[in-house]
């Protein structure tokens, strides 16, 4: 669930226990990569005339290209179809070394069909899919799955995942009923053929060519989480503000550097990017 903490900062803060100075035990070996393509599949905007910019390329004006819409409204009786925006985040990470190319689906957006759909309008064939991350158990970033069961059929992929990943969890906002955030069913993944692997170490994909974070220590006093979040523990609710299965997926570019991608950094950006700096 993308927030802004800011206003909530003081309802509920994280156990200052575990907000320490970090200093990492291992030194990560990852190995570089030629170069990396990310294609924007699901965000909380699209904007036709933004233009290219640096490493960013734009797709064309709809107006020119893909396909078109039936609006029986509109003199001729269609309109151009554009990438559509939701909440949450998914992107199509394309890893490219000594000439294979190895593609990752990271997260999948918070409806059934957005992700799919737009694969469809931005000509992204989802059965070249290698392996599903998904940073962390909110919805917004996992119901697409749903979908891209749908497209593909049995998918036999794996899927990776933090253990937090499955917390039945809730909203308690000051003022109101608490709100049950739905939950990804564990069944239903593994019925559509995905292997579901739970680790909460960081691991390597693809000959150490990508590293996934795992649970990232949280070093900072001032980031706080997601205060309103609560999860069902013993019996109970409890406070889980730390989202301890927020994950990030790291890429070394060749002459270039890290490429750090997190969906919502609910750990806080400046955790995310300080951990693959250790």
């Amino acid at each position: 669930m993308c927030t802004d903490d800011m206003a909530t900062a003081h309802l509920h803060q994280p156990d200052p226990q575990v907000l320490h100075d970090f200093e990492p035990r291992v030194v990560f070996d990852l190995e570089p990569v030629d170069s990396v393509t990310v294609t924007m599949l699901m965000d909380n905007v699209t904007d036709a005339f933004m233009p290219d910019q640096g490493p960013a390329h734009r797709p064309p004006l709809p107006i020119f290209h893909g396909g078109r819409r039936p609006a029986t409204t509109m003199e001729g009786g269609d309109v151009p179809e554009v990438p559509l925006a939701d909440g949450g985040f998914s992107v199509l990470v394309d890893v490219a070394k000594n000439g294979a190319r190895h593609r990752i689906l990271f997260d999948a957006g918070t409806t059934p069909d957005g992700v799919v759909e737009n694969m469809r309008r931005l000509e992204v064939d989802p059965s070249g899919i290698e392996t599903i991350i998904c940073s962390h158990g909110h919805f917004d970033h996992t119901a697409g799955l749903d979908g891209l069961i749908r497209r593909l059929g049995r998918v036999n992929l794996p899927v990776l995942i933090h253990p937090h990943f499955w917390r039945q969890r809730r909203l308690s906002i000051p003022g109101r009923d608490p709100q049950e955030i739905p939950t990804t069913s564990r069944r239903a993944l593994v019925d559509a053929g995905f292997e579901v692997i739970e680790e909460q170490q960081p691991s390597f994909l693809f000959n150490r060519s990508v590293l996934l974070t795992g649970e990232v220590p949280r070093t900072s006093s001032y980031e706080a989480g997601f205060p309103l979040q609560e999860a069902w523990l013993d019996g109970r609710w409890q406070p889980d503000a730390l989202v301890l299965d927020d994950q990030a997926l790291i890429v070394d570019i060749k002459d270039k550097g890290l490429l750090v991608i997190t969906a919502v950094a609910t750990l806080g950006s400046s955790t995310s990017a300080g951990t693959p700096a250790a």
